[in-house]
């Protein structure tokens, strides 16, 4: 259940367009595929389901009808993925392989499936005439620097394959645009939370990871001394952006954007304010090691989104955080 009004928003610009969203079966590519339902597109959705699945699609699937297509496949298939771009006016470009940790693991699958998958789909959107790519790119590219808030002309910083990945895309997006002509906007992320963001991962984000341990009256694991902050960004935040990008009136040219609340927190204190909204304040949280790649804090500064978008945040942290949380208690309970 969507907390914005996506019509109210965003009017009749998307009805009867075509588009794709690869890694539409995930946590925010779903998101993006429900509000584009809602505001009358065609959506082709490409996912190989390694990190989404279709029961994504249950609360709006009837409203949907034949507005929505799901291909299971991979963006390292060339030919589907040509395929799948065919007569579309927008790529929401969201499949990519998650977690920092993961990737320090398997830093060869990551740039074949993130940077080539993400050279496939551009290629894709050139031949076919595609109008603008959305790419969703990661605030993990600014590193452990500790100049805050975080501002796109700061240097890349990658400090794992996976922010190394993101950026390599955030080239090619700008090299796309400013080689073939092709639209683009790179869209960095910080901290997306909300339902149906995977819980049930060794690497899952840390609100996904926190509900799951509360849930099952476990302590949650904090890594580190937990005063590493973060920018929690509800997922409607990011779908707002991918709206307003593809639907941007000016070139972007391959510009890269901050989306985020230009808010902070702390993760011991998200971890305290969990355990309170779920009645259990006696689950405190237990430290472990730094994991590797991990930055320390995160904050964006919105300038550029607001002047290149009209972006402003439409969810609040504390009012995301609550559906979020009751969503978790629903599916694990």
């Amino acid at each position: 259940m969507s907390l914005t009004d996506w019509r109210q928003l965003h009017g009749s610009h998307f009805e009867n367009s075509r588009v794709l969203v690869t890694g539409g079966a995930g946590f925010i590519g779903s998101h993006l595929t429900e509000a584009l339902i809602k505001l009358g597109a065609t959506v082709t959705v490409l996912d190989d389901l390694s990190g989404g699945e279709e029961g994504n699609f249950d609360t709006y699937r009837a409203e949907a009808g034949d507005r929505l297509r799901f291909v299971k496949g991979s963006i390292l298939d060339e030919k589907l993925v040509a395929e799948c771009t065919q007569r579309a006016r927008y790529v929401f470009h969201q499949a990519a392989l998650g977690s920092v940790p993961r990737s320090v693991e398997q830093p060869r699958r990551y740039h074949e499936v993130n940077a080539t998958g993400t050279l496939n789909v551009l290629e894709a959107a050139r031949a076919t005439g595609v109008q603008r790519v959305t790419f969703a790119a990661s605030s993990s590219a600014y590193g452990d620097s500790e100049t805050l808030p975080k501002i796109e002309t700061m240097p890349v910083l990658a400090k794992s394959p996976y922010a190394a990945n993101k950026a390599a895309c955030e080239a090619l997006m700008a090299a796309w645009s400013g080689s073939y002509g092709l639209d683009t906007a790179s869209l960095r992320y910080f901290n997306i939370f909300g339902p149906r963001q995977n819980a049930n991962s060794a690497y899952a984000a840390v609100i996904a990871a926190f509900a799951k341990a509360l849930f099952a009256d476990e302590h949650p694991v904090i890594f580190g001394d937990g005063e590493q902050s973060r920018d929690f960004t509800f997922v409607e935040n990011a779908v707002h952006a991918n709206l307003l990008a593809a639907r941007s009136e000016k070139p972007i040219r391959g510009q890269v954007i901050n989306v985020a609340c230009g808010t902070r927190i702390t993760v011991n204190e998200l971890a305290a304010h969990m355990a309170q909204m779920v009645g259990k304040p006696q689950l405190t949280a237990i430290h472990k090691p730094d994991r590797a790649g991990d930055v320390k804090h995160s904050l964006a500064d919105l300038t550029r989104a607001r002047n290149v978008l009209g972006y402003e945040p439409i969810v609040d942290f504390e009012t995301g955080l609550k559906p979020t949380v009751e969503w978790y208690g629903a599916v694990m309970v």
